[in-house]
């Protein structure tokens, strides 16, 4: 059985060495690091005989961005990722927060409810191969994000983090 649970400090070191299992060819760690450290985040742990999953939702204003989620490799494929991610929209909307934005295949989040996303834009302009790679979710439509670029913190704001 996997418990789904709000991660404290003494998870850090977990948390990070989860991500280079997960992304062999992509180095988040830098940016999971300073995430962590961040104030303003819902950083969550799947646990199933230790950490099995990470996700962290990076509060935005009344939005929130998804992102990076890491699933140990062993171990994917269980629905650990998913519960993760219901895990993070139940959270978030007992908080206030109203839309969910997120970087990734349109494949594998709509299965979420996420959708093309037009009326709230990345920090930076996207490749135009990535079209429909910017998604959305809305939790709640009572304090919508406002339309333009998203405000995301400092650790968002290398423009690396956007491009392919």
């Amino acid at each position: 059985m996997t418990t789904i649970r709000e991660t404290g400090l003494e998870e850090r070191g977990a948390i990070l060495a989860l991500y280079p299992l997960a992304f062999p060819e992509e180095d988040l760690t830098g940016l999971v690091a300073a995430l962590l450290e961040t104030g303003g985040v819902l950083s969550l742990g799947a646990y199933a005989d230790g950490l099995a999953g990470h996700a962290i939702f990076t509060r935005c204003g009344t939005g929130a961005l998804l992102g990076p989620v890491a699933v140990d490799p062993a171990r994917q494929k269980a629905g650990i990722g998913s519960a993760l991610v219901r895990g993070g929209f139940d959270r978030l909307a007992a908080r206030g927060v109203s839309q969910v934005f997120v970087l990734g295949d349109p494949g594998y989040y709509g299965r979420f409810g996420f959708e093309a996303e037009r009326r709230v834009t990345p920090p930076y302009p996207l490749p135009t191969e990535w079209d429909g790679a910017w998604q959305s979710v809305v939790l709640e439509d009572r304090d919508r994000v406002p339309a333009g670029p998203l405000v995301v913190p400092e650790a968002w704001r290398d423009e690396a983090l956007w491009l392919p």
